[in-house]
């Protein structure tokens, strides 16, 4: 079968229409997920398209590639609201995962414990996708649909994920509990941007990955947080009055349901303290 590494979007997407290719980045995770060791279907690979590498930044906000790798994302100076990011790529894998895996990659494999998710959630990410009809752009909370399925039709690839301007006071943080400190598949994991001014938070958005089958936004909890101080989120009940309905985890052999619920809102508590520096 066919392997095309294109430069031009134009031929990629001429491959794309002609063979039904996979679409492929990094491959971090599609080579070991080969049963049988060997390719048996047409694959387009994406990482020498120049539209699809680097981060770039306009009056519209930022632009980062589908083929950016964490490790470029982690070098790259963005402003202190892209810190949960960089965390979070720190944590994807091994060093070596990270100079290889790509953040379209990490989004399209549309695992429940992707790192990469809930950091972009807090970030209101909008998915670029291109097709031969041109390009539309998808929210993030829109374009992972379920376990391993994502909002892409037949002849489209992403080709970056768009970030809007985001205020010079916003601050964030991430956190992630597993089994083991390196290399792990989460517990549960929270990503938290929060605006503050003069001590109190402005604006705060969260989102859990690990407790559902998408990561969610906790729009209840990040309404309830405008304007308070450090001292009141300390004394806030994280869990209070449906703050976590929109998670649904499961038991498994990583935690139970319940477990990962009180793990959530305690990780949110914490995330969103660091984003007053705390530790």
């Amino acid at each position: 079968m066919p392997y095309f590494a294109p430069e031009t979007t134009t031929e990629a997407l001429t491959f794309l229409r002609a063979s039904q290719a996979r679409i492929v980045a990094g491959c971090t995770d599609y080579y070991p997920g080969l049963a049988s060791g060997q390719i048996d279907e047409n694959v387009l690979d994406i990482t020498r398209l120049a539209g699809c590498r680097g981060v770039s930044e306009s009056s519209n906000g930022w632009r980062i590639g589908a083929a950016t790798t964490w490790t470029q994302i982690v070098k790259t100076e963005l402003p202190p609201a892209f810190d949960a990011l960089k965390i979070a790529a720190r944590q994807v894998g091994s060093i070596q995962i990270q100079n290889r895996g790509t953040i379209a990659g990490n989004i399209c494999n549309a695992s429940p414990a992707a790192d990469g998710v809930p950091p972009l959630l807090a970030l209101d990410a909008v998915v670029e996708i291109l097709s031969e009809d041109g390009v539309r752009s998808v929210p993030l909370q829109d374009f992972i649909t379920g376990v391993r399925k994502v909002g892409l039709s037949e002849g489209e690839f992403v080709s970056a994920i768009l970030v809007p301007p985001v205020s010079e006071r916003a601050t964030s943080a991430f956190l992630k509990l597993g089994s083991r400190t390196h290399m792990v598949i989460s517990i549960a994991m929270v990503a938290a941007v929060v605006e503050i001014d003069a001590g109190r938070i402005v604006s705060a958005r969260l989102a859990v990955g690990s407790c559902s089958p998408v990561a969610q936004r906790l729009p209840a909890l990040e309404a309830r947080l405008a304007g308070l101080s450090a001292d009141e989120v300390r004394q806030t009940d994280f869990a209070a009055d449906g703050a976590l309905a929109p998670l649904t985890p499961i038991s498994d052999v990583r935690g139970s349901q319940e477990y990962r619920i009180d793990v959530a809102a305690e990780l949110c508590r914490r995330a969103v303290l660091g984003t007053f520096g705390e530790d």
